[in-house]
């Protein structure tokens, strides 16, 4: 992929996102006001609830991991609001240890990075960030990982031997992205550990 490329996937992703944060925040106040009138109650609405603001959290968690990114910071609150919300969504443990606002974009590999790790966690894990200086480790831990090694072993490079699923999308981009801002992306795993370093 080229800067061009890498752009024009950015430019994609904020506007999908864009699109898409209007109407479910629209629901959102929908389901609010329902609650607040008293029409509707039970574990339907527990549902629909539960799922708008899944659908939101992941939105806005991917406004950052494939939008256009800039060095405008991200401060800590936002960003552990955002990580608040997909961990209520799913079975993912992040902690972040950062008390600074950090730039946008470096938060944008991040997140790239986290969904590297969360696609070898199935079953949940716990994810560390921690910044040292310039330098960035992302490492997730979980009892049983499902490491598929062509993903992890070049990631590196961005080159895959087998073609990538929407679902792997963020292994294509994390290198390509890092690279842009002159960085460069190393992985290690274990069996019961993955680190990504850049």
């Amino acid at each position: 992929m080229s800067d061009t490329t890498v752009n024009l996937a950015e430019l994609i992703g904020s506007r999908i996102c864009h699109d898409l944060i209007s109407p479910i925040g629209a629901i959102t106040n929908g389901l609010e006001l329902l609650e607040m009138v008293g029409s509707i109650h039970g574990p339907e609405m527990e549902l629909i609830s539960g799922s708008v603001g899944s659908a939101g959290a992941r939105i806005r968690f991917f406004r950052v991991a494939f939008g256009s990114a800039s060095a405008h910071p991200l401060g800590r609150a936002e960003v552990s609001e955002l990580l608040r919300d997909i961990e209520r969504a799913g079975r993912l443990r992040v902690n972040w240890h950062l008390t600074e606002a950090i730039p946008r974009n470096q938060v944008k590999l991040v997140f790239l990075a986290l969904m590297c790790c969360e696609s070898a966690m199935p079953f949940g894990g716990e994810v560390t960030v921690e910044q040292a200086g310039e330098d960035w480790a992302i490492t997730g831990s979980a009892d049983k990982l499902n490491v598929e090694a062509d993903l992890w072993k070049n990631l590196t490079t961005g080159q895959f031997a087998n073609k990538l699923t929407p679902a792997q999308v963020q292994f294509l981009l994390l290198p390509e992205t890092a690279a842009s801002m002159g960085r460069r992306v190393v992985a290690e795993t274990t069996s019961t550990r993955v680190e990504i370093r850049f």
